[in-house]
């Protein structure tokens, strides 16, 4: 990649830590460790262990008092890592918060230049960033256009093409396909390889970056738990890691037991699909699927394909570009067969759906108040509401955070807290995106486990149809899934 590096970055944390000003609990206290310059480190812990907000610390963008109160020192080559903007390049564990500019290459080129980098050199590291990511479209394409692993692929080569002495890596391949997993893991060799930097990687499944790095850092409830080589480190401590949540090669989570029947009618059917997000551009065509009661419907394919797009019109969010999607008469129960012409109450007992980036659905002032919004608008009573509120809490890992902001939560607790809202309104078909997306090993199994249960039926109520757009093999296994696989879009 042409133009000058910048030199890899020394990084220390002093006793630091730091607390949302929302927040009586800090979101991680008393860190204290010390990365050379060059060294390549994989960040591991339990879902809210603080991962993401040590990177956010690191980049200096987790703002001023009025945001939070810090503890202790962080460091940046000797300096203070606020004051030290521009050493280090991240990417963000949600992609659509760092989209920047409406076209492509103007975002990719956007960090360059605030770093002053020459005009010549900037296209140049941009097309040669794109190249190496494998985010291949023009130039002059839409940001808005772009599938949420593309996305991912777009933040990850600005950092790139910002050639930073520190790179730090929000788990970057949470949402790609399995190509794009290597491709991704590949492109960040290349760089340090070819531009020495300091490399910093939260990563829930760690076996994608163990041929990388050269360091583990595990952080708990007491700040660093565990430090060293990452076989020495996962040999010695690997069974209490994974009792905490961590993804340790070679102890994997405990899976549902199989689906206790077959298969029931199909609640929610395409015929001649074809979806589209822009009016005139559909993304993908000629869908025939059906989502049957007691059955997991997972679907798969590239970045690109069309499959968040293929979730929200089987779920009534966007109109069909062609053919149609209808409801079976028991699920309709009145409403009319075609989902997209209901009103949002009729949907809420009807289809819940989540979305990719979990921010797009977070309402209100806490993690309670956010359960609440659908019971409350089904006009239930205050016991029904506070037992159903209550009792996802506990579920899933929530009830130590009800009185929380929601948008302070972690990657995986808000997914979660999408999770537990959809299901809040008790729907009979779930249309779940990227479902266990930021996951330690306990909760993605806990998630998946509670998954089965409404897909079996097991709590009382109907069974449940499921549809999952996933790129994790693992959850498509684990549910015995069927699979409906999208194409390349064209």
């Amino acid at each position: 990649m042409p133009g000058a590096a910048s030199a890899p970055a020394a990084v220390e944390a002093r006793g630091w830590g730091w607390r949302h000003a929302s927040r009586r609990a800090w979101a991680l206290r008393d860190v204290s460790f010390r990365i050379d310059p060059g060294e390549r480190v994989l960040l591991l812990g339990a879902s809210g262990s603080g991962k993401s907000t040590l990177l956010h610390g690191l980049a200096g963008v987790l703002g001023g008092d009025d945001e939070g109160e810090s503890s202790g020192s962080l460091l940046i080559d000797g300096a203070d890592a606020a004051a030290a903007r521009g050493t280090a390049g991240l990417v963000l564990q949600d992609p659509d918060a760092q989209v920047v500019l409406a076209r492509v290459g103007d975002d990719v080129a956007f960090g360059c230049e605030s770093l002053g980098v020459p005009r010549d050199e900037i296209w140049p590291r941009v097309r040669e960033a794109l190249d190496a990511v494998g985010l291949d479209v023009a130039l002059d394409r839409a940001t808005k256009a772009l599938s949420g692993g593309q996305k991912q692929r777009l933040a990850l080569a600005g950092a790139l093409a910002m050639l930073p002495g520190l790179l730090l890596l929000d788990e970057p391949t949470a949402n790609l396909d399995p190509d794009g997993v290597a491709e991704v893991r590949e492109a960040v060799a290349e760089l340090v390889s070819r531009h020495p930097a300091t490399l910093v990687v939260v990563e829930h499944r760690v076996d994608v970056w163990l041929p990388l790095v050269s360091r583990v850092i595990v952080l708990g409830a007491g700040g660093v738990e565990a430090d060293g080589p990452p076989d020495v480190v996962l040999a010695r401590e690997g069974r209490r890691l994974a009792e905490q949540g961590v993804w340790v090669p070679g102890i994997p989570p405990a899976l549902p037991p199989a689906p206790v029947g077959a298969p029931g009618e199909a609640l929610v059917s395409a015929r001649g699909l074809a979806v589209e997000r822009v009016r005139g551009v559909p993304v993908a065509s000629g869908v025939d699927l059906e989502v049957r009661e007691g059955a997991v419907l997972a679907v798969t394919g590239p970045n690109g394909a069309g499959k968040s797009t293929l979730g929200l019109s089987l779920a009534g969010l966007l109109p069909p570009a062609a053919g149609r999607v209808d409801a079976s008469p028991a699920l309709a129960a009145g409403a009319g067969s075609a989902p997209i012409r209901w009103t949002s109450r009729q949907l809420l007992t009807r289809i819940g759906t989540v979305f990719q980036d979990p921010e797009h659905q977070l309402l209100a002032r806490t993690v309670r108040e956010e359960l609440e919004v659908g019971p409350r608008a089904l006009g239930l009573g205050e016991g029904e509401t506070a037992a159903r509120v209550e009792e996802l809490l506990v579920r899933l890992r929530l009830d130590r955070l009800a009185a929380a902001n929601p948008f302070t939560l972690s990657g995986g607790e808000k997914r979660r807290l999408t999770v537990a809202a959809a299901l809040a309104t008790r729907p009979r078909v779930l249309v779940l995106d990227e479902p266990t997306f930021g996951q330690d090993a306990r909760t993605w199994a806990e998630l998946v486990a509670l998954l089965a249960r409404l897909r079996d039926g097991l709590d009382g109520d109907e069974r449940s149809a499921i549809v999952a757009i996933t790129h994790d093999l693992d959850v498509v296994r684990a549910l015995r899934a069927d699979v409906y696989a999208l194409g390349a879009a064209s």
